[in-house]
């Protein structure tokens, strides 16, 4: 895991850095707006890419989950969608500060736009508005509210664009609440096979908030429900096999979870 050169950054007012997957990634964001949260680790360990192929995040925010990714494998590129121009601004300067521009671009333009080239990108990554509209209070900061509530777009929308973008095999990989999870699947029917659904709980004997679900497209192979991970112990604040995740930059590898193999 590469470090990133130890430089001193001066934020404007309202904004503040921190540090992900041990220090090798700093990301400026907003204090009370949208903050990258555990998720977004979680999303881009999960992405089975390798050395050479091309990913495409929807939504990418502060681009964290794409710096994260670029960061834990040398050679892979990524492109981000960001619809708010302030969350855009951020996103180019993290991926500027943490030394990847050459394989991450960010441009302006929403998941509901699919004009451009279809069936591009090897990998699709998403963490969608995580709340239906109507079903909740929105969060005040728009940054925030955007994120986290079904607004200019709905679940049915992301699930078309990841299928719409990613290639014939490709994979796509989503992380979302868990009591939404009948929704992803359904939109995915028919076009996305071999799904694998990987519960997140925060700890062991706790129902899951969140789970990991990735498939490929145009596979028909049965979906598959994981043993799933623990996310905090008992009494340390993480797991052992979270904090490879969270602090070393591992891969969150859902076959070998599915095989039994992921190493703990």
């Amino acid at each position: 895991m590469a470090f990133i050169e130890d430089m001193t950054i001066h934020p404007e007012e309202g904004i503040t850095v921190d540090d992900f997957l041990g220090g090798a990634v700093r990301l400026m964001q907003p204090k009370d707006g949208y903050r990258v949260s555990m998720d977004t680790v979680m999303l881009a360990a999960a992405v089975p890419a390798v050395e050479g192929e091309t990913v495409l995040e929807g939504g990418v925010g502060t681009a964290g989950a794409a710096i994260c990714l670029a960061r834990r494998i040398a050679g892979v590129s990524v492109h981000g969608i960001e619809l708010q121009e302030d969350m855009l601004a951020l996103g180019r300067r993290n991926v500027d500060y943490n030394a990847l521009s050459e394989r991450i671009s960010l441009e302006q333009g929403t998941i509901t736009d699919l004009s451009g080239p279809q069936s591009q990108y090897d990998h699709v990554m998403l963490n969608p508005p995580y709340l239906p509209a109507g079903k909740a209070i929105r969060p005040p900061a728009a940054t925030k509210g955007l994120a986290h509530m079904d607004s200019v777009a709905s679940l049915k929308d992301w699930m078309r664009f990841a299928v719409h973008k990613v290639k014939n095999k490709g994979s796509i990989t989503i992380i979302i609440r868990a009591d939404r999870m009948d929704e992803v699947i359904a939109h995915l029917y028919k076009r996305v096979g071999e799904l694998m659904i990987m519960p997140l709980w925060p700890r062991d004997g706790v129902p899951a908030k969140r789970v990991i679900i990735q498939g490929r497209k145009g596979m028909h192979g049965a979906a598959h429900i994981l043993p799933g991970l623990a996310l905090h112990g008992e009494i340390e604040r993480y797991t052992a096999r979270a904090k490879k995740i969270l602090w070393d930059g591992g891969a969150l590898d859902l076959k070998a979870f599915a095989c039994g193999r992921q190493s703990r």
